[in-house]
């Protein structure tokens, strides 16, 4: 027990150096998106990401370097955290105009009195990987296996805890019955996975991608493409996007249009070019020395990327089904669907 809490505190401790970092290498990487046309004058926007490093967000910074932001009038500051239920709180707090994280955020916070919608959909699959260690291989081969089991999630009410969570229930094995731990994710993750703190975990690229090439662990779950997440999740999962606060929506139409109107761009130019050419915008240090292993990272993820932004028919309803599975909060209360989204600003886009 003294082993585990001990444990508990130095990730605790890990986790706020990185995200301390993390803000700091954003701010210097805001500072060259600029010069190089990703920011520049006009109105200033601050937008919250669930980790700026992480490929299921790559939109965001691609969007930046890309300068389209720049090329609608905008100056978008892009910060971030470690989980995606931070950039939901610093959302909700009023900290910053937008958060780029997970679509089911606004259904979690719909419930609780807070509405946000999502504006611009980068995805219709998770882009998530269950992984195993190595150690725990042999026993842990399906999430009917995870009773007993401390699982690596990236935060408590992140959306890998919400997923992690729902693939226990689906396979027989109550949320009660196996322990989440919050461990972030790149190096956190992986000195977690193979120290033996977490049997497996629910994580991205390029997190996945690093494990895999150091033969630290094994894929369970493979959710990085539309087809992994209809046979894990039983349909399409809308998960990476652009959400904001309805109320700052209705009052600044304009300047929300303007920031659909550059990510919508950047998306049709994924769509056109390949994981080389994506990883060559990226900044440097988003590699972490190996560009080879960050390019097949990106192209393992590139599935999940919608092409036009619009929200994937039938994805709210995997999400709130998903949802009802194991979250009281929601499978006790009526969710407008139509509140969590708008398309408004996407069929605008010309």
């Amino acid at each position: 027990m003294r082993r585990s809490a001990r444990y508990a505190c130095l990730a605790a401790a890990g986790l706020l150096a990185l995200a301390s970092l993390t803000a700091c290498a954003d701010d210097a990487t805001g500072s060259t998106a600029d010069a190089a046309g990703g920011g520049g004058g006009g109105e200033t926007v601050k937008i919250m990401v669930g980790g700026l490093d992480k490929v299921i967000y790559l939109p965001a910074m691609l969007t930046q370097r890309l300068g389209y932001f720049r090329a609608e009038g905008l100056n978008v500051r892009m910060l971030s955290e470690p989980a995606g239920v931070q950039a939901e709180t610093a959302l909700v707090s009023g900290q910053v105009q937008g958060a780029v994280g997970f679509y089911d955020h606004t259904l979690d916070l719909q419930v609780k009195g807070k509405p946000v919608e999502s504006v611009v959909q980068f995805s219709h699959a998770p882009g998530e990987v269950v992984i195993v260690s190595g150690k725990a291989a042999g026993e842990l081969t399906s999430p009917a296996d995870f009773k007993g089991r401390k699982l690596g999630v990236t935060g408590l009410g992140s959306s890998t805890d919400f997923l992690t969570k729902y693939l226990a229930v689906e396979h027989g094995v109550g949320i009660s019955e196996f322990t989440p731990v919050a461990v972030g994710a790149g190096p956190t993750f992986i000195a977690a996975l193979q120290n033996g703190a977490i049997d497996g975990g629910m994580t991205t690229d390029p997190t996945a991608t690093t494990i895999l090439d150091k033969k630290a662990g094994k894929v369970l779950v493979d959710m990085r493409t539309p087809e992994g997440s209809r046979e894990a999740l039983g349909g399409p999962y809308p998960s990476s996007s652009l959400y904001m606060r309805t109320d700052w929506v209705n009052d600044h139409k304009d300047t929300v249009q303007k920031l659909v109107n550059a990510f919508v761009k950047t998306l049709k130019w994924m769509s056109t070019h390949s994981a080389d050419e994506i990883a060559a915008k990226m900044p440097a240090d988003y590699s972490q020395g190996d560009k080879s292993l960050y390019t097949q990272a990106i192209k393992s993820t590139l599935p999940m990327f919608t092409d036009d932004g619009v929200m994937p028919r039938g994805g709210p309803e995997t999400v709130e089904r998903v949802l009802k599975a194991f979250n009281p909060n929601i499978k006790n209360a009526e969710v407008d669907l139509g509140r969590t989204y708008t398309t408004e600003f996407v069929n605008a886009v010309k």
